[in-house]
């Protein structure tokens, strides 16, 4: 019998909306419920128009519009924040994980009335059960936010309107409805957290490490989006755009955005940055550690462009090549995590700044490397980079980092959350460094028996489960911050949820896991 995989991913995603609500048990775990099952008929209304070439804009072909994956994700992330920040007594985190959770609903049902406003026949079930599903988040809104906490959510919401509108025109099948739900929303909440915050310098607080991420999102955006517009009435292949391109962006780091994060850390940041780093010689080790497996892996690019040079131009990385970056990565964050995790998540925020200006020198072909880097990285493409854009390295990063980045320290005594929370940060390395990486190995390799309606085989999906529970005894071995207690049955459950979904999401996979991963062990 032929199964729709939407079912299924729909299935898995609704398991964990009721896992939480379980845990939580409020008014927005209703919601939540509501949200799901509206986002389930909306996704048959999305698919229906990506089939039929009826959507506004060109979204990645070969995949599902995947809005019940990603409507769930800030508002379930919200759920799991607010009750470990109500736990530990924290009532401003307490508050602002409300907002996010009301921010992501609002933006969900913002992209289902899109759906719905361009579908004809127009769908009436749907639309009734959209307008129950809208009518009863509204209400909760209502009575569990302020008035300057619901202008916060309008201003996200206006934000990510016009954002979308940008990328999607300007950056063609990069991705899917849901991708682009899950991404320019979070874009949308940085911007919005960023403004706020330089509005409001005396009550800015917290640990400086965090203030990185805002600021270099902010000011990638503002480098990509300006030289693409430019770019649309002059030739960004000459010598002179490229000059121009390198002095703007030097003037945008130099003369912008190092200012205004010295506003928030009241410091100059390369003097913080350098006082940081030579803090001791552990970490000194960890950035030479680190700069020879980045090493390692340009060794690999050039030897795999070598050896297509030898043989066939049409020659593509295997599943096996490419899975030797995500071995790298493993390697690289574990022991930042045990170690040293606020370097960690400096690093990886400053290794995002590099990605994604390599990335603008690629797709804007600026030289002197712009050409070398397309020759360079052609070979590691797969079906999932159909647009202009190269972004599966940069969704490896961010699985990787999002648990790092996202963790809640204020709500975290002496930053060890208890039971199976102590894994929260290592969720990327197991979703993605260890789960996926065997389930994609040996599924290609010698799996059989495929999932019904999938090219995802159970060997894949049974390896990464058994893989990720023998990371998890060695994780015990070496971070002696870890107390699971009596959660190891919620443990293994999580895992083999996500790896469930793993097996039937045509979504982006590195950036989708970690986060349900980090959801279901949080709460």
């Amino acid at each position: 019998m032929l199964i729709n995989p939407v079912y299924v991913e729909s299935t898995v995603v609704l398991t964990v909306v009721l896992c939480v609500h379980m845990a939580v048990w409020n008014q927005h775990s209703w919601c939540s419920i509501a949200l799901v099952v509206q986002a389930f008929y909306v996704q048959h209304k999305w698919d229906h128009l990506l089939r039929s070439g009826g959507a506004v804009f060109q979204f990645r072909p070969a995949a599902n519009s995947g809005i019940v994956p990603a409507s769930m994700v800030m508002p379930l992330l919200g759920l799991a924040l607010r009750e470990k920040c109500s736990a530990s007594g924290n009532v401003y985190f307490e508050r602002f994980s409300m907002v996010i959770t009301i921010t992501g609903m609002m933006l969900a049902l913002f992209l289902s009335l899109i759906a719905l406003g361009i579908t004809r026949p127009v769908p009436t079930n749907t639309c009734v059960i959209a307008g129950m599903a809208g009518s009863a988040i509204l209400y909760t809104t209502k009575q569990t936010l302020t008035v300057s906490e619901v202008i916060e959510v309008l201003e996200v919401l206006l934000i990510f309107v016009y954002l979308s509108l940008i990328v999607l025109y300007l950056l063609p099948r990069c991705f899917t409805p849901g991708e682009a739900l899950l991404i320019v929303g979070g874009i949308s909440f940085i911007v919005n957290q960023l403004i706020k915050r330089s509005l409001n310098l005396a009550e800015v607080k917290g640990d400086p490490v965090n203030y990185f991420l805002p600021v270099v999102v902010v000011g990638s955006l503002l480098l990509g989006v300006f030289f693409a517009l430019l770019f649309c009435f002059m030739e960004s292949e000459t010598w002179g755009s490229s000059l121009f391109f390198h002095l703007m962006t030097a003037v945008l780091g130099l003369g912008i955005l190092l200012p205004w994060l010295s506003l928030f850390i009241g410091r100059h940041p390369i003097m913080w940055l350098l006082d940081f780093v030579m803090l001791n010689d552990r970490r000194l080790c960890l950035l030479a550690y680190w700069l020879f497996l980045a090493a390692v892996a340009s060794c690999v690019v050039l030897h795999q462009n070598y050896q297509r040079q030898l043989g066939s131009k049409k020659h593509q990385a295997s599943t096996v090549v490419r899975k030797y970056f995500h071995l790298i990565v493993v390697a690289t964050y574990i022991p930042g995590l045990i170690y040293d995790r606020q370097l960690l998540h400096v690093a990886s925020v400053g290794c995002l700044a590099v990605f994604l200006f390599l990335e603008y020198v690629r797709y804007f072909r600026i030289r002197p490397l712009g050409q070398l880097l397309r020759q360079l990285l052609t070979l590691f493409l797969d079906e999932r980079d159909s647009g202009p854009l190269i972004l599966t390295h940069i969704y490896l990063l961010l699985g990787m980092s999002l648990p790092i980045w996202l963790f809640p320290g204020p709500c975290a005594p002496k930053g060890i959350l208890p039971e199976a929370g102590g894994l929260v940060p290592y969720a990327g390395v197991l979703a993605v460094g260890v789960g996926d990486t065997v389930a994609s190995v040996f599924g290609s390799t010698m799996g059989e028996i495929r999932w019904p309606g999938t090219k995802k085989t159970m060997e894949g999906t049974a390896t990464s489960v058994f893989a990720q529970i023998i990371a998890v005894a060695m994780f015990l071995i070496f971070d002696g911050s870890i107390n699971l207690n009596s959660t190891y049955s919620w443990i293994v459950g999580s895992i083999s949820l996500v790896a469930m979904l793993e097996a039937y999401t045509s979504q982006i996979d590195n950036l989708l896991l970690p986060l349900y991963l980090f959801i279901l062990l949080l709460i």
